[in-house]
């Protein structure tokens, strides 16, 4: 059994150690009420976005097709973009690795079925670590994005794989993150994001024919490629979200395990201080025998 001195010593440790995760989950528990309100201010946007991008997606529009809408004829898929969003720190529980493990499964399925090239943006400094030992082919990334998702640090590195599908350089491009469902759940998932399919955006109430100024080309040109930097946008959001209440819970539970470890210590502590004191009575009352004898 260990000394009384080197138990005190690790109770003392680890009374630090949970002074630190509960800090940590106070700061966390404020910054997730933050990360909530600007993912649901996101929303509304998107989905104007997203119905208008809907409605054009069905318009006759004979004269100009956007190369996001795809194209005329299905095609075999055998160059593929993956835009993955993580976190730029650690301590938030399994929520890197459950969306990293989704991204590495569809791109070993992707392989099996024939992609022969797949080309990866990360979007956090996690995922850009993970891929880069697994030796993926990264195109571009951007980390340090705080705690507010600024669109003008993710332009540059979406805009590659965006231009690259645009070029005629990829068949597909998906976005994968973690969505926010509530504080207690976060969901990986993984979904296409171009080419636009009716799937995404959703079939319109009704059909809608539109008057272009100046033109078709400028008005779609435009519209679609602000429709994918929302979608790109909102994943993020989503993302920091998720990581907030991911982090909250994780250092609740390190709080809570960290307080469970110290009543165990404290038990072997008293039993380890009881045991000292009952030799230390066993050697007086031995001595006092001896000497009366």
């Amino acid at each position: 059994m260990p000394g009384s001195k080197e138990i005190r010593t690790k109770i003392k440790s680890v009374q630090n150690t949970r002074k630190i995760t509960k800090a940590m989950e106070m700061v966390a528990a404020s910054k997730m009420r933050k990360a909530q309100e600007r993912m649901r201010a996101a929303r509304p946007y998107s989905e104007k976005i997203r119905r208008l991008a809907a409605n054009l997606s069905q318009a006759n529009v004979t004269e100009y097709r956007h190369a996001f809408l795809g194209r005329t004829k299905a095609e075999a898929v055998k160059r593929v973009g993956l835009i993955i969003v993580t976190t730029d720190k650690g301590l938030c529980g399994g929520l890197n690795t459950n969306v990293l493990r989704q991204a590495l499964n569809n791109m070993r399925q992707w392989e099996a079925s024939g992609v022969t090239d797949i080309r990866v943006t990360c979007i956090g400094n996690k995922g850009l670590g993970f891929m880069q030992r697994m030796g993926a082919k990264v195109v571009s990334h951007v980390t340090h994005l705080g705690d507010t998702p600024h669109l003008d640090k993710l332009i540059g590195p979406m805009k590659v794989m965006i231009d690259a599908f645009q070029n005629g350089e990829l068949d597909a491009v998906y976005l994968g993150y973690t969505k926010f469902i509530n504080t207690m759940k976060q969901e990986p998932v993984l979904e296409p994001l171009l080419p636009l399919s009716g799937e995404r955006m959703g079939t319109p109430e009704r059909s809608w024919d539109y008057l272009y100024e100046p033109d078709a080309q400028t008005v779609i040109d435009e519209l679609l490629v602000r429709y994918v930097e929302a979608l790109i946008y909102q994943g993020v959001a989503e993302n920091m979200a998720s990581e907030q209440s991911a982090r909250m819970v994780a250092m609740k539970a390190a709080t809570d395990n960290a307080g469970n470890v110290i009543k165990e210590l404290q038990l072997v502590y008293n039993k380890a201080r009881q045991a000292a004191i009952t030799k230390e009575i066993s050697e007086i009352v031995g001595g006092a025998a001896a000497i009366a004898g």
